[in-house]
């Protein structure tokens, strides 16, 4: 019987709605209307691209560093006696998806012109690419071969071992596949860094290039020594199958091997993934800002209309309807306004982001036409110098990445935004007495 009740005062409270709806067809609250389901539209829309191209840009960041040099978990002082241990737990462990042993250190590397650049030098597993498939997907090479095994000669018979330098590295030595590297340690005391303490001769085999530039400028790989009880400082990189079972992963790792030093990525990425997440709040903050002049423009609205509707809402009173029931009209109808706007945005949102290339490369065409008009109106001996904007390409290769629970949160405070201003102006109803309002009517 309360339930059938409930449903009753529902629907004369919709019904009553989309009748003052109806009414408001034409005018100033038609516009106010529209303008508000437009203004929710946009901000909606707006605001997931702008979050989905967000993650997509700063997930290639954290992509290529968790698969190429961070990963989930690092175990190190691992003693040379329980290495074999620790690989066979690693390996039998169902939470560990693989563990790759490198160790590292800061080199000094110059090129047979005499170019030089500092370089992180990381000796890694050879069979890394087999190995680890999240590596082989983030170190796409572009030429060459990750080829770390085997040696070659040089013309005046030097022993060569090779190595896989970053993109932007190579540029920098001004270096290619097949050409000749001198390495020079810049430190001491550690078993990688003596072998590199007088010139150590290697050969490209291959150039990478990641996601992340300061990868591409700073990292080489060479073979680690199959040797590596010799090694004092051996790293054991960890990737997780759960990445959120990290910490209970290392407590576990931590129980079987006690002398080990394990240490999760949040520790030594702290400032860079605290830059993002701080980067991405502020933008979120800028774009609901859109919200807040929305929700301000319905407030207004509201109120007009409420005042505009004391005739009304005195004779629904005085004819027996509730004040809650009165003010839950007015709340339906923004609610009613922030579900239009918020479904219609939702789904631009979706479209723009699924079909993002297409988006930007429509844009640039058409930004460039634009400009190649005005060029040949005002400035015709310029129009050949006229050409597309090439950041559009940069953005239209960003994939953006869409996640439900941040749509869901995006769309639900664009209906809250509209609800919530609906509410707050619904609360001047019958300010007046109704007595007063009829005589005045």
């Amino acid at each position: 019987m309360k339930r059938a009740k409930l449903d009753s005062n529902f629907r004369w409270i919709y019904f009553v709605a989309k009748r003052f709806s109806l009414v408001d067809l034409k005018g100033a609250e038609a516009f106010t209307s529209k303008l508000s389901t437009l203004g929710i539209c946009f901000g909606v829309m707006t605001l997931i691209i702008v979050i989905s191209v967000m993650n997509g840009f700063q997930r290639e960041f954290i992509d290529a560093i968790m698969e190429v040099s961070s990963y989930n978990l690092r175990a190190e002082n691992v003693e040379a006696d329980e290495r074999a241990a620790f690989e066979k737990f690693a390996l039998e462990e169902n939470g560990i998806k693989c563990a790759v042993a490198f160790t590292e250190s800061e080199s000094l590397l110059v090129g047979a012109d005499g170019r030089q650049s500092a370089a992180l030098v990381r000796a890694i597993e050879c069979d890394v690419m087999e190995k680890d498939s999240g590596f082989a997907r983030e170190a796409r090479i572009v030429r060459g071969a990750f080829d770390l095994q085997g040696d070659a000669f040089s013309e005046s018979g030097d022993s060569l071992s090779p190595c896989v330098l970053g993109i932007t590295l190579a540029r920098t030595l001004d270096v290619r596949v097949g050409d000749e590297l001198n390495f020079y340690a810049t430190d001491s005391g550690d078993s990688l860094l003596e072998i590199f303490s007088h010139p150590k001769k290697f050969f490209v085999a291959g150039i990478f290039r990641t996601g992340y530039s300061d990868i591409n400028s700073s990292y080489a790989f060479v073979g680690l020594p199959s040797q590596t009880e010799k090694i004092g400082k051996l790293i054991y990189g960890i990737k997780t199958k759960n990445p959120s079972g990290d910490a209970a992963l290392a407590k576990k790792i931590q129980r079987e091997f006690p002398d080990a030093k394990i240490s999760l990525w949040k520790e030594y990425n702290r400032s860079f993934f605290g830059a993002l997440r701080i980067e991405k709040n502020m933008l979120m903050l800028l774009v609901v800002l859109i919200f807040v002049v929305v929700a301000i423009n319905i407030f207004n609205s509201m109120r007009r209309i409420v005042f505009e509707r004391r005739f009304e809402i005195s004779t629904m009173s005085a004819l027996g309807a509730r004040i809650s029931s009165v003010k839950n009209i007015f709340i339906m109808r923004g609610f009613l306004i922030g579900l239009r706007g918020a479904i219609a945005g939702l789904v631009l949102g979706l479209f723009f982001c699924v079909n993002i290339k297409g988006v930007f490369t429509v844009l640039s065409s058409a930004l460039f036409y634009v400009q190649y008009f005005f060029v040949l109106i005002f400035s015709p001996q310029n129009a050949a110098a006229v050409s597309e904007n090439p950041m559009f390409a940069v953005y239209a290769n960003i994939p953006a990445r869409m996640y439900a629970h941040e749509i869901i949160f995006i769309t639900l405070f664009g209906i809250f935004s509209a609800t919530f201003s609906a509410w707050a102006a619904s609360r001047e109803i019958l300010n007046s007495s109704i007595c007063e309002v009829l005589h005045e009517s």
